[in-house]
């Protein structure tokens, strides 16, 4: 990798950085404000490393795109983690549970969200989704005293994982047929196309499917109430706007090619 590259990356580096420390902290001393603080300022950190970026696309091939569209989804996410980030320290503080792994979950959920909305390849796009899934597993049901929060966690791990293995399948026969797994690779080549074969057809209908079940749009929406009824306040939140403003950032950012 270039400098340049790490520059471009900076955003999602600091996220990852911040993971780290929280951790680091944890093991020597548990400090709700401390943990806190460390998480605030990764946030106002990334937004800051935001700035000169976007001004013209920067490819890093082939996983990823630094453009406007990715930056501007970027601010949003990174902005309402934020947002996300203040309430959820009100929240804790009035509960008894160890509250400070909760952050570490948060910052790489929004590193999930991050990655997806600056992917360009299949590849990128199921790193962050799972990175975004897995940290939502534990934050669901993070109150483990709390009424149908195990079964809030549960299920959102059954939708989860019903939605990852539609996007394989579908993944696997748009691979199959195109021979790339690049967003402007697999637009090339259905422009080359006199009409859509039904193995392309197939996989993009997998694929859609999949994002259904991670949007919670009819009618994969059953037991998305559920999800939010158990899971903690900011949580719901975090859902409700980042992890699914990431995966519709995504689906525009593929499907117009």
């Amino acid at each position: 990798m270039r400098l340049n590259d790490f520059y471009a990356l900076m955003p999602l580096l600091v996220l990852v950085g911040a993971a780290t420390l929280n951790m680091l902290v944890i093991a020597v001393k548990r400090n709700h404000k401390v943990i806190y603080g460390i998480t605030l300022a990764a946030h106002l950190v990334s937004l800051f490393t935001l700035m000169p970026l976007g001004r013209e696309p920067y490819p890093l091939d082939p996983f990823f795109i630094i453009d406007g569209w990715g930056v501007f989804n970027l601010g949003l996410i990174l902005a309402t983690s934020l947002f996300v980030t203040m309430l959820s320290y009100a929240y804790f503080e009035q509960r008894e549970e160890r509250r400070e792994e909760y952050y570490i979950l948060l910052v790489l959920a929004t590193l999930g969200s991050s990655v997806l909305v600056i992917s360009q390849h299949f590849m990128a796009l199921f790193l962050g989704l799972e990175v975004l899934s897995v940290a939502l597993y534990a934050l669901i049901a993070y109150l483990r005293t709390r009424e149908h929060s195990d079964e809030a966690g549960i299920k959102y791990l059954i939708l989860a994982a019903m939605s990852s293995a539609f996007l394989l399948f579908g993944m696997a026969l748009i691979y199959a047929d195109s021979g790339t797994m690049t967003f402007p690779g697999i637009a090339a080549h259905l422009k080359a196309l006199p009409e859509l074969p039904l193995l392309l057809l197939t996989g993009f209908g997998l694929m859609v499917v999949g994002v259904g079940f991670k949007l919670g749009v009819v009618p994969f929406h059953m037991w998305a109430p559920d999800v939010y009824e158990g899971a903690p306040a900011p949580v719901t939140a975090f859902i409700a706007t980042v992890s699914k403003g990431g995966m519709m950032a995504l689906l525009i950012r593929f499907l117009p090619r």
